[in-house]
């Protein structure tokens, strides 16, 4: 086997190994997202309090729905 043969089949492997990797580590953390979203009702309900406001169900739901809008946009580049 000859000695630029090995050394190209080795640049191969790594960019197979990165572009999979790439791949791999997208549909992980796309998956781990979706199952264990950043906030939750829950967490909403108690920063609001900690803020001193006694949030309604309205308000929870509102935010919420605000939150989720925002996130599903594809956020527009800046010029």
């Amino acid at each position: 086997m000859s000695t630029g043969l090995a050394v190209t089949l080795i640049i191969v492997g790594v960019i197979v190994g990165l572009v999979g990797g790439f791949f791999i580590a997208r549909q992980y953390m796309m998956k781990y997202l979706k199952d264990n979203p950043p906030v939750n009702e829950d967490m909403l309900r108690m920063m609001m309090t900690q803020m001193g406001r006694k949030p309604s169900e309205k308000q929870v739901r509102q935010v919420m729905s605000q939150m989720n809008k925002a996130s599903d946009k594809p956020e527009k580049k800046k010029k």
